[in-house]
C-alpha cells in the first residue's frame, strides 16, 4: 500500500515499458476497498499503469466510502461536502501520480463503480481536460455533486462507457439513463449498455467493458 496526496493506493506498473504509459485509475464504491476493481488488472493493457485507490472515510462495519450516506425518515442523505472534497482530492491525485510516474496526461482512463462512478461523472464534467476515457459502472450523474459546471468547456476529447443493471435496486436504472441523456446533450462520445442484472458487473458487462478498453487504446 502506498500513499500520495492523502490517497492510499495499490498499483500494477506497466509490464511492457513505454514512454508516458496510460494511467488506469480504479475508483471503488461505498463499503468496498481498493482490492475490488483491482481484480480487473490481469485483463487490462500491459502498457498501462494501473492504480486502484482506497476511499477516504472508514465505515463502521468495514470498508470505505468517498462520502457518507445515511437514511433519515426514509430519505437518502449524502454528505455533498465530503463528496466534492473527495472529487477535488482525486483530481489532485491524478495530477500528482501522472507527474510522479511520468504518465500520459492526455490519455487517462478512470473507472468507477457505484459511488466511484458518481465521482467519475463529477470529475469528467468539471475537469474534462484531466481525463479521456471514463467508465461508469452502476452509477449516475448526481447533480448535487457535479455542481454548476461550465457547459461551454471542451468535452470533445471525452469517451464514456456506461453500464447498468435493469434490476439494480440500489441505484435504479432510471438514474443511469439520466447519464446517457446528459452525455448526448453535451455531444460527448459514449457507449451505453443495459443488462438484466442487479447492482454489479455480470459476464457480458465485463466482456463489453474490456472490448471498449481495447478500442479506446
Amino acid at each position: 500500500m502506498k500513499e500520495l496526496n492523502g490517497i492510499k493506493y495499490i498499483e500494477r506498473k506497466p509490464i511492457i515499458e513505454s514512454e508516458n504509459p496510460q494511467l488506469f485509475l480504479l475508483i471503488h464504491g461505498y463499503g468496498s476497498n481498493e482490492e475490488d476493481l483491482f481484480s480487473f488488472t490481469p485483463d487490462l493493457p500491459e502498457t498501462a499503469h494501473v492504480i486502484s485507490v482506497r476511499a477516504r472515510y472508514d465505515i463502521q462495519f468495514g470498508g470505505f466510502a468517498w462520502y457518507d450516506i445515511s437514511f433519515e425518515n426514509n430519505e437518502k442523505y449524502m454528505d455533498i461536502n465530503q463528496a466534492v472534497e473527495s472529487r477535488e482530492v482525486l483530481v489532485g491525485f491524478i495530477d500528482a501520480i501522472v507527474e510522479q510516474e511520468n504518465l500520459d496526461s492526455k490519455n487517462v482512463f478512470i473507472a468507477g463503480f457505484s459511488q466511484g462512478a458518481i465521482l467519475s461523472y463529477s470529475i469528467a464534467m468539471n475537469y474534462p481536460e484531466k481525463v479521456k476515457n471514463v467508465m461508469i459502472l452502476s452509477g449516475y450523474p448526481e447533480y448535487k455533486i457535479i455542481g454548476d459546471f461550465d457547459q461551454t468547456k471542451d468535452f470533445s476529447n471525452l469517451n464514456f462507457f456506461v453500464s447498468h443493471g435493469t434490476e439494480d435496486v440500489i441505484l435504479p436504472i432510471t438514474a443511469a439513463r439520466l447519464g446517457k441523456d446528459l452525455l448526448n446533450q453535451l455531444n460527448i462520445k459514449n457507449e451505453y449498455h443495459e443488462y438484466r442484472s442487479g447492482h454489479g458487473i455480470d459476464r457480458q458487462n465485463y466482456f463489453d467493458l474490456m472490448n471498449y478498453i481495447k478500442n479506446a487504446l
